[in-house]
């Protein structure tokens, strides 16, 4: 696998139904990666996969290109933050519960 295949393999990019306003900048789309174990202190990995909002608040400021902040995500559409949540919480199923080769 190529350094390009195992960067897509760990980013994903949502295309958000509602742009974020920045000052004069519109953020259209997030680039969410794959966390390491680090990024997910002090939240239960039960409630990302059950995309409790908390957890999903406190993982899509450290996971997102650019980065949102925490009030950004607090405003997000809520369409965009279940999107955003299926995305991160299918970065915690292994590739064998998803049915990939390892």
């Amino acid at each position: 696998m190529t350094k390009t295949q195992v960067a897509q393999a760990i980013t994903t990019t949502v295309e958000l139904d509602t742009p974020i306003k920045r000052g004069e900048t519109e953020i259209s789309e997030v680039t969410l990666r794959k966390p390491s174990a680090g990024e997910l202190r002090g939240v239960n990995l039960s409630d990302v996969l059950q995309m409790q909002t908390d957890a999903l608040m406190t993982l899509i400021p450290r996971l997102s290109t650019p980065s949102l902040t925490a009030p950004e995500v607090r405003h997000m559409d809520p369409a965009d933050l279940v999107q955003c949540g299926g995305e991160i919480a299918s970065f915690l199923i292994s590739k064998r519960a998803k049915g990939e080769d390892a």
